[in-house]
Formats: C-alpha cells, structure tokens, sequence
C-alpha cells in the first residue's frame, strides 16, 4: 500500500483536522502530497498503539494445534531451550533482529541445521517499537516516522534474507505494539503481521514456575509467544517445561505458515 496514496484519508479522520480554524479544509486537501504525509505523521503519532491477536485455525485436520513463536531480540540464546525443540520435535518460528543476527551466527547455524523445525520470522533490522512518534515502550525506541518504519521492516528482511537464503513472510515488531496506520502498510510491504493469543513469559521477566503455568495453559489454537534470547534467566527453563507439558497432552506443534 502506498503510504502518500493513504494519507488524505488518514488526515480527515484525525482529530488534528478537526481543530484547524482559519483555514479552508478543502484548502487542506488541495496541499502537496508531501504536507499530505507531514501532517498525517503528525496526527498518526497520537495514535493509541494497539497489540493485533493471532489464532491459529482449528478447521486444517490438525489436533489441538498450537504454535510457538520465539523472539531473538538482542542479547544471548538459550541453547538449552533450543536443543530441548530439536530433542521433542518441537518446530518453532523465531523472530530474530538483525542486532541478533550479526551477533549469534552460531546459533543461526544451529537452527538452520533443522529446516523441517524452524522457520525465520522479522523482528526488525534494530528491534524498534512499530510506533509513531518519539518515545519509549517497555524500555525500547520507537520507530517514529513512516519511512524509519518501512527501513525497520524491510533492513530487517534483508539481513534474515542474506542470511539464511530464505524471505521471511511473518513480521513481529518490538513490544508487539503498533499504531493502527502502519498495519496496512506492512501488509503492503509483504508481511503478515505475526501477533499473538497467549504471552508466555512476558518479555522473558517471569520466572520459570510461572512461564511453565502460562503455557501449560494452552489452548488449542494459541499463538504462543516467548523468548530465546534470555539465557540467564529461568524464563526459558519455564518454556521447556510449559512445552513439554503440551506435548505431554498430545497438543501439536506447528509452524504459522503451515496453519495459518
């Protein structure tokens, strides 16, 4: 979706335009393209980010499926939680940053070792908060404007691309948050966005015994979303555990593309 061919709608339905006095809105409409995506920048950075759910479907002939969704944001990986995947079988899609994949080729190596398990989604080329406007969420930047989103997303595309030879289809923002307006233009720069249905760990900050509960919790079609970037903490002993209490009920792993 082009973002320029968006904006007039967008600036009639913000408040800004609501509140312009002194000046003719037809005069508004008829400004240059180029004031068209300023002032819908402007206006789209109030906008209230939002957190878009995923199922998977339960009509595909598959058993209680469920899928686990793993962020490599920065930092570490947790090759114990990778290696108790590959010892159950567990497919997963991670979503790695391209933070994440200058530091770990290792690791990628790893996964990429187990084609039939892991898929790669994108998280981002800096790990950046898919919000307009200048600020923080949870502790991380936000993108701000329309054109470091798109750079965010397609950078981050490229380098996983580079990588392992493969383009992703799935993408997953920093924090999971959005502003409404740029959901479309993911879409347009060929993405699906990749939310979720069940929070396992909460940003790898819980501890172990309560991650395991979470996911335990499971139900069938949840689009479970953890981390595999926290090492040092006990949040991916948690995901083990809750997987392996699926697997325990004959829940099936699968990955989104194949279900979704």
């Amino acid at each position: 979706m082009d973002s320029v061919n968006q904006q007039p709608s967008i600036v009639r339905d913000c408040p800004c335009y609501s509140q312009i006095s002194g000046i003719n809105r037809r005069a508004v409409l008829g400004f240059a393209a180029t004031a068209m995506v300023a002032a819908s920048s402007v206006c789209a950075a109030g906008e209230h980010p939002v957190e878009p759910p995923l199922t998977l479907p339960l009509d595909r002939g598959v058993a209680s499926p469920v899928a686990l969704t793993l962020d490599a944001c920065s930092g570490g990986f947790d090759v114990h939680l990778l290696q108790a995947l590959i010892d159950w079988k567990v497919p997963a899609t991670i979503f790695v940053t391209g933070i994440w994949l200058a530091r770990h080729p290792q690791a990628l190596a790893q996964m990429m070792a187990h084609p039939r398990l892991f898929q790669f989604g994108n998280h981002g080329a800096r790990h950046q908060a898919m919000v307009l406007g200048e600020r923080l969420i949870y502790g991380q930047k936000t993108v701000g404007t329309i054109d470091a989103a798109r750079e965010e997303v397609l950078e981050g595309g490229r380098l996983i691309e580079q990588a392992t030879g493969v383009r992703p289809k799935w993408f997953r923002g920093a924090t999971a948050l959005y502003s409404p307006s740029l959901l479309p233009m993911i879409g347009s720069w060929g993405y699906r966005v990749a939310g979720f249905s069940l929070n396992g760990d909460a940003g790898a900050s819980l501890p172990a015994q309560a991650v395991a509960a979470r996911i335990g919790r499971a139900k069938a079609g949840d689009v479970i979303i953890a981390h595999i970037n926290q090492p040092q903490r006990s949040s991916g002993m948690g995901v083990i555990g809750g997987v392996k209490r699926l697997v325990d009920q004959g829940f099936t792993f699968t990955s989104l593309d194949a279900n979704v």
